[in-house]
């Protein structure tokens, strides 16, 4: 998996740009509000570095990805954050290690999300706050629409177009506080406790 993300690393930044301006950019700056300041904070999947610039006053923050390329993109963005390669199904940190973890768009290409959110529940203490914001299935008409277009999206980038996520954290144990639908219902703001 590491190798798809590699192959898109240099390019990643200006892919994204046109959805930056669409609203990706104020949706991210969403997600970081709703992280506790102060505390000892985890990102999953943090790509380029395209939160960085929102992180919130910690006492320490952990920026963690799978792909070696994309690290090397954003060690140019990091600020006072660690960067760690590693994968979300497997985390090396150790038990209630954190107060809060979150990921923006990252779900969808975890080959195992509920080992994900597995880790996650193992990582950060009880009561713990995990903040996430992905593009998802969505209700009505559009949700079989994405299920075609799931089939190119797998074989292109590993990418999971359609997943519930969720319905996944919930059904891994997670509390689901809140979830707030963005571009109708295709990308979720989903606001979790462990």
């Amino acid at each position: 998996m590491p190798a798809v993300y590699d192959k898109f690393a240099a390019n990643y930044d200006r892919a994204f740009a046109p959805l930056e301006r669409l609203g990706l950019r104020r949706w991210r700056q969403e997600v970081i509000d709703l992280l506790p300041t102060n505390a000892n904070i985890l990102e999953i999947g943090c790509g380029a570095g395209a939160n960085f610039e929102f992180y919130p006053e910690c006492k320490r923050s952990v920026s963690s990805e799978i792909s070696i390329r994309m690290l090397e993109i954003a060690e140019t963005k990091r600020r006072e954050n660690h960067l760690i390669q590693a994968d979300a199904q497997s985390l090396p940190f150790g038990v209630d290690e954190f107060d809060a973890a979150f990921a923006t768009l990252v779900f969808c290409s975890i080959p195992e999300p509920t080992l994900a959110f597995k880790e996650l529940k193992r990582v950060i203490k009880p009561g713990g706050r995990i903040v996430l914001l992905e593009h998802v299935r969505p209700e009505g008409i559009l949700g079989p629409v994405f299920d075609l277009i799931n089939k190119a999206t797998l074989a292109l980038a590993d990418d999971h177009f359609n997943r519930e996520t969720a319905k996944l954290a919930a059904d891994s144990g997670l509390k689901i506080v809140e979830v707030r639908k963005k571009l109708g219902t295709i990308v979720n703001l989903i606001v979790c406790e462990v």
